[in-house]
């Protein structure tokens, strides 16, 4: 199976297969909803569907650091906001799978109009934020404090988009804003192999692995401006992605 995997047409394949996969499991979920929860139907089986789509496609994932991770984090008790840079389309469901407590993503509001997917995102308990004008956007992001407050995990490219040629890119300042108005730790992750697996751009996988690292919390407050939090937290996922594999 490993060397049919490693043949082109079969990265098509695992790309098609996992567009088409991303419906049905929407619909798994919203099914499976009413019985035991919608987020945890959302996270249980949208994990099974990020393993089974890795496996498919000839990949493999580990993760480390785990436990440089407050305690009261790791238990649920409190919450955090963890910042990774963006190699893939694969990081998204990666760290739904690397990090064992529930997080979830900030989206465009109108994620929420698409069929199945925008439920399932619903169901998760994902933010969605108003962008159509500045005031809307502020009270969208007081609103997603609040909720972060009130013990939602959530997950920021702080990049803003996916790498275009393998290296982190520059960061922007609203999920430094955000975490500044949540009061809650910065979690830092490095994540390494997802460029080499499916590109920006690429129409297939290519077998590999892939790497996720958890960094010692950062907290905002010990910052007395937004940009010298900005400089450590990119600082470190740099530190970590380098050490993985140098010149990231």
């Amino acid at each position: 199976m490993r060397d049919l995997r490693s043949m082109p047409v079969w990265g098509f394949f695992g790309a098609l297969w996992g567009l088409g996969t991303v419906f049905l499991t929407a619909i798994a979920i919203f099914a499976a909803a009413p019985f035991i929860g919608a987020k945890r139907a959302f996270f249980a089986i949208g994990k099974l569907w990020a393993r089974q789509q890795l496996w498919l496609c000839g990949g493999s994932w580990r993760s480390s650091g785990w436990e440089n991770v407050p305690e009261d984090i790791r238990n649920g008790i409190a919450s955090a906001i963890f910042m990774s840079n963006h190699e893939s389309l694969l990081d998204p469901p990666l760290l739904m799978g690397a990090i064992p407590v529930p997080a979830v993503y900030i989206a465009k509001k109108e994620l929420r109009r698409v069929p199945f997917v925008g439920w399932a995102a619903w169901a998760a308990g994902m933010i969605f934020i108003d962008r159509s004008n500045r005031e809307r956007a502020a009270l969208s992001i007081a609103k997603a404090a609040e909720q972060i407050r009130q013990g939602k995990n959530v997950v920021i490219f702080p990049e803003g988009t996916r790498t275009r040629d393998g290296r982190i890119g520059n960061f922007k300042k609203g999920g430094f804003s955000l975490a500044i108005k949540a009061g809650v730790p910065i979690i830092p992750l490095a994540t390494v192999g997802g460029w080499d697996v499916l590109p920006r751009g690429a129409l297939r996988f290519k077998p590999g692995a892939l790497r996720v690292v958890f960094g010692d919390a950062i907290y905002p407050n010990d910052y007395d401006a937004k940009e010298d939090l900005m400089a450590e937290v990119e600082r470190r996922i740099r530190e970590m992605a380098g050490a993985l594999r140098p010149g990231v």
